[in-house]
């Protein structure tokens, strides 16, 4: 490669991760929540919709019980330390994260857990949370931040279910590609919080959530198990998860034998659409996917590219995603690109293990599309980044992989063969040995994974940026 292709590949790089950053700044929980909580002595204004008409709920309670959980508990705690008089609230706060993310915060009790599976040290915060709960009292306010990651965060088995089984189920659930809102509609059903359950717990408090959505359309029954919203789904519809996964024979027969009862009725359903439970809570989505999206449309236009949106919802297996994305690519460019162009998507793929490598579907959807533009013979000059808005792709310290025209070759020249390493599920392996991983440490943040791809139409020497 020449020098001006060299000088080309990297300010193509140092521009997808830019782009890629500028989205994950768009949902910086701290300031979000600042907008939205605002105090003026005894009185409490909350914004219920920040981007819409400016409507809000005024309270003057009496006490505070601030509740945290996700990966990004902790910057929405501080924030919301911070505009509580101090005198409103109730002991110290609660803010439970994962360990990348655990960070102090001034009258908060930190407690750092397990993501994506769920640990002992999640169950004991999750009960040290309920505890809280039920003590609120009418008249007082119950204030939950919510963020992605909650669900594992917070585990509350029903009384049935241990941990280990519950962690067993959700592992089968991971390892199968079930989607999230299918894994969801399981945790609601094993979970004392999960599904409206914090909710129910609260009454006869008022309740108001800051949610920060990780999951794509916003449905707020999804977002960490929907702890503060109706759960339309049922236990059948659990049972329905496992066996369409053919997996329920392998689930522990406790679960099993819970979900079967509920099925039956002869255990209380989670809180529906209309339940009283809900008479007093509000809710404000004071972030989500498609705010960063938008943001990597602007990030990418101020850079210099024509940007354009390819996916808003990307879903399905990692890697078939990417062997599409390469196809319209290759379309686009043999239509002809008079520019630089910038193709940006949001969303959250799966995975369906069947080797025993490492790496998250992001780092997956990189390798797939290095490979994919490889055999479709994708031409031009592009470079592909694929990433978490968390900092973390799975069980792994990347948070995702940010592949070129030259990644395969690098690969090749390092012994490795990225085909075989798809197929075992070791994309992990494959980006690192040629130096395409995306390491952006822990953000405090997660709304899903954002995607970009840029594209150079012709030879490396006639696209200068």
């Amino acid at each position: 490669m020449s020098d001006s292709a060299d000088a080309v590949t990297l300010l193509s790089r140092k521009n997808a991760l830019s782009i890629f950053q500028a989205g994950v700044a768009a949902a910086d929980p701290y300031q979000a929540v600042k907008r939205c909580l605002l105090a003026d002595g005894q009185l409490l204004d909350i914004l219920l919709n920040p981007d819409d008409l400016p409507q809000k709920r005024t309270g003057q309670w009496s006490k505070v019980h601030l509740i945290a959980f996700g990966k990004a508990a902790c910057a929405m705690a501080k924030a919301a330390r911070e505009i509580v008089p101090a005198h409103l609230l109730a002991d110290s706060g609660i803010a439970v994260t994962n360990y990348e993310n655990v960070t102090a915060v001034e009258h908060v009790e930190v407690i750092g857990a397990s993501h994506p599976l769920p640990d002992q040290a999640g169950l004991n915060a999750a009960l040290k949370c309920a505890g809280r709960i039920q003590h609120a009292q009418k008249g007082e306010l119950v204030l939950t931040l919510v963020s992605g990651g909650g669900s594992a965060l917070i585990p509350c088995p029903v009384g049935p279910v241990t941990l280990q089984e519950k962690i067993a189920a959700t592992g089968l659930l991971l390892a199968s590609g079930a989607t999230i809102d299918e894994i969801n509609c399981v945790r609601k059903h094993l979970s004392r919080l999960k599904g409206g359950g914090l909710a129910r717990l609260a009454v006869p408090a008022d309740l108001h959530a800051f949610i920060l959505s990780d999951v794509l359309g916003d449905d707020l029954s999804a977002i960490a198990s929907g702890p503060t919203v109706p759960d339309p789904s049922t236990y059948a519809d659990a049972i329905a998860v496992f066996t369409a996964k053919g997996i329920w024979d392998k689930v522990p027969a406790p679960v099993r034998q819970h979900l079967e009862q509920g099925k039956l009725g002869k255990t209380p359903e989670t809180p529906k659409p209309g339940d009283d439970v809900f008479k007093n809570t509000t809710h404000t989505l004071i972030g989500s996917n498609a705010i960063s999206i938008n943001a990597t449309l602007k990030a990418a236009q101020d850079s210099g590219y024509e940007a354009q949106l390819y996916d808003a919802h990307l879903c399905g297996e990692a890697r078939h995603a990417a062997e599409k994305w390469v196809g319209y690519a290759k379309r686009l460019i043999n239509n002809g690109i008079g520019k630089p162009l910038a193709l940006l998507a949001g969303g959250e793929t799966t995975v369906t293990l069947k080797g025993n490598g490492r790496g998250g579907r992001n780092q997956e959807m990189a390798l797939a599309f290095a490979i994919a533009a490889q055999q479709l013979g994708l031409t031009g000059h592009w470079t592909f980044l694929s990433g978490g808005t968390d900092g973390r792709d799975g069980p792994t310290d990347a948070a995702g992989g940010i592949v070129d025209q030259d990644s395969i070759k690098r690969m090749l020249q390092s012994g490795i063969d990225p085909l075989a390493m798809l197929d075992n599920n070791d994309s992990y392996t494959a980006l690192k040995s040629s130096q395409d991983l995306l390491d952006t440490g822990a953000t405090g943040t997660n709304v899903a994974d954002l995607q970009v791809l840029l594209i150079h139409p012709n030879s490396y020497t006639n696209t200068p940026l």
